[in-house]
C-alpha cells in the first residue's frame, strides 16, 4: 500500500526546533521592495521557479523489495542495479521539459546511495559496482553533463541508524551526512527536506534541529534553495495529487508553518494557498508521482499516467504559480521504464506544442491603471484568431501583486468572459473553450499594491 505524508503525520512525534539554535543566517527572499515593503524572490528562488518542471527520482532498497517504505532491516546486498544509467534519466526528464532532477540520496530506511562515513548501511556494502559504486556521483555527473540542475533529498527519518532517537547524537550524524552530500558533488540546486518522523508515541522520539540544518546548507551551498513544509526557501503545496491552490500566493506567514511535519487546517491552507499578507517569499512546489507509488513496482507498469493526464497536472501546478516536481522511479535495472519514458516524451511534446502558436505576438497592447488596486490591458489582434490557451505572467522580480482578475475576448464586437481568477504570480496558464476573437482584455480588479504591467498571451493550441 502506498503511504502518503498524511499517513505518517497521523503517527508523527513532535518535531520542534531546539531552542538554542539560531535561525538561518540569510533571510528568506530578497530584501523587500523599497517601494512597497513587500517580499520579493532571490535570484535562486526566481531561477528555481522559472525552471517550472523538475523530475523526482525515488530509488533505493525499496526498488528491490517492492515496498514503499523500508524498515531499515534490508540487507545492502539486495541493492544490485544491473544497468544503472543516470544519463538516461536526464535525457527522459529533458524530453518532458524538465530543467532539474532531485534524487532520494537517503529514504526513511536509512540506506545511503553514496559511500557515507557515517554508516555501513550504504552502497559501499552492496554488490553495486563491486562495492565501489556511488549513485549520487553518477547522478550529479549526469545532470552536469546534460545541462540540468541537480537536487538531493536526505530523509531526516532513519529507521536503520542506531543513533536515531538519541536527539543530539543523531542530529550530528544527520548534519555529517548532509555535509558529505553538499561538499563532494559540486553545486546542488535544491536540498529537499520533509518532517518524516514516523516512529510514533511508542517508538523512538527524535527532535530535529532544523535551524542548525538550514544554516549548514546556507554555509555549504549558499546558492541552493531548500524545500520543506516550512521552506525556508520553497514550500510543499499541501498534497501529493499535483494540484496547487486556485489562489496561490508566493508569500507566506512563517509563523503558520514554523517547522516541517505539522498538520491542521491552517497549515494545509497556508501550504496550498500561501498568504496574501505574508512576510516572506516562499513559492510552492507541487509533487506528484507518474505512478500510483513513489518507488518502482512491476505491478504498476500498466498504471503510468498518460501524457494527457500529465498535461493536466502541468496546468494545475505550473499553471497555478507553482513548480511541478514529477516523480519517475527507476526499475531494478537502474533505468526509467520504457512506458514512463514514452509518456514523458509525449507529455513534453504536448506542452511545447500547446504554446508553439501564439496569436498575440504582434498584437497592439495598451496598459492603463484605473485605480490604486486596478488596471486594464487591451490587446488588439491584427486579425481574428482562434484562441484555446491563455498565459498570464507578473513581474515577480518586483513581488506578487494581483489578487483578482478576469480575461475577456471580443467576438463580433461583443466581449465574452474567458477566464476569472485571483492570483497570477510567476505564471497563470489555462485551457479555455476555443473562441475566435479579434481582441483580448485583462482587467485587474484587486491588488495588494498598485499593479505593474502583466504579460498576457493567447495561443491557438
Amino acid at each position: 500500500m502506498t503511504l502518503t505524508r498524511r499517513d505518517w503525520l497521523a503517527h508523527v512525534a513532535a518535531a520542534l526546533p531546539l531552542a538554542s539554535a539560531a535561525w538561518p543566517r540569510r533571510a528568506t527572499g530578497a530584501p523587500p521592495s523599497r517601494a512597497t515593503g513587500r517580499p520579493r524572490p532571490t535570484a535562486a528562488q526566481l531561477a528555481w521557479q522559472r525552471d517550472e518542471l523538475a523530475v523526482f527520482v525515488h530509488f533505493g532498497v525499496n526498488t528491490f523489495t517492492d515496498r514503499e517504505w523500508g524498515d531499515g532491516r534490508e540487507s545492502p546486498a539486495i541493492f544490485a542495479p544491473t544497468a544503472l544509467d543516470c544519463r538516461q534519466w536526464v535525457a527522459a526528464a529533458k524530453a518532458a521539459g524538465a530543467r532539474a532532477l532531485v534524487l532520494t540520496a537517503k529514504h526513511h530506511d536509512g540506506f545511503c546511495l553514496w559511500p557515507s562515513d557515517t554508516t555501513t548501511h550504504s552502497v559501499a556494502a552492496s554488490p553495486f559496482r563491486g562495492g565501489r559504486g556511488d549513485v549520487v556521483r553518477e547522478f550529479t555527473d549526469a545532470c552536469r553533463a546534460g545541462g540540468v540542475r541537480a537536487g538531493l533529498y536526505l530523509s531526516p527519518w532513519d529507521r536503520n541508524h542506531p543513533a536515531y532517537g538519541d536527539t543530539d547524537a543523531y542530529n550530528a550524524i544527520y548534519r555529517a551526512q548532509l555535509t558529505e552530500l553538499l561538499t563532494r558533488y559540486g553545486p546542488i540546486h535544491e536540498v529537499w527536506f520533509d518532517g518524516a518522523n514516523g516512529e510514533g508515541p511508542n517508538g523512538k522520539r527524535q527532535v530535529y534541529d532544523w535551524p542548525a540544518t538550514w544554516n549548514l546548507v546556507r554555509q555549504l551551498q549558499p546558492d541552493a534553495v531548500m524545500f520543506s513544509d516550512a521552506g525556508p526557501d520553497v514550500r510543499w503545496i499541501g498534497n501529493e495529487r499535483g494540484v496547487a491552490g486556485e489562489t496561490n500566493w508566493s508569500t507566506v506567514d512563517p509563523a503558520t508553518v514554523p517547522v516541517p511535519g505539522l498538520d491542521g487546517d491552517a497549515v494545509i491552507r497556508s501550504l496550498r494557498e500561501g498568504d496574501r499578507d505574508g512576510t516572506v517569499w516562499r513559492p510552492g512546489e507541487t509533487d506528484v508521482s507518474i505512478r500510483p507509488g513513489w518507488f518502482w513496482h512491476p505491478a504498476e507498469d500498466a498504471a503510468v499516467r498518460t501524457p494527457e493526464d500529465l498535461e493536466a497536472l502541468w496546468f494545475t501546478s505550473v499553471g497555478r504559480n507553482s513548480k511541478l516536481l514529477l516523480n519517475v522511479p527507476p526499475t531494478r535495472e537502474g533505468r526509467f521504464h520504457a512506458t514512463d519514458v514514452a509518456h514523458l516524451e509525449a507529455f513534453g511534446r504536448r506542452v511545447s506544442t500547446r504554446f508553439a502558436r501564439p496569436v498575440t505576438a504582434d498584437a497592439r497592447a495598451k496598459w492603463r491603471t484605473t485605480g490604486d488596486a486596478s488596471a486594464t490591458l487591451d490587446l488588439a489582434l491584427r486579425r481574428p484568431a482562434t484562441i484555446e490557451t491563455l498565459d498570464l505572467r507578473e513581474r515577480i522580480e518586483e513581488g506578487q501583486r494581483v489578487a483578482a482578475f478576469r480575461v475577456s475576448g471580443r467576438v463580433a464586437g461583443a466581449w465574452r468572459p474567458l477566464l476569472e481568477g485571483t492570483t497570477i504570480g510567476c505564471r497563470r496558464a489555462a485551457r479555455i473553450a476555443p473562441i475566435v476573437a479579434d481582441a483580448l482584455r485583462l482587467e485587474i480588479t484587486d491588488a495588494v499594491e498598485p499593479p505593474l504591467p502583466v504579460a498576457l498571451a493567447g495561443f491557438r493550441g
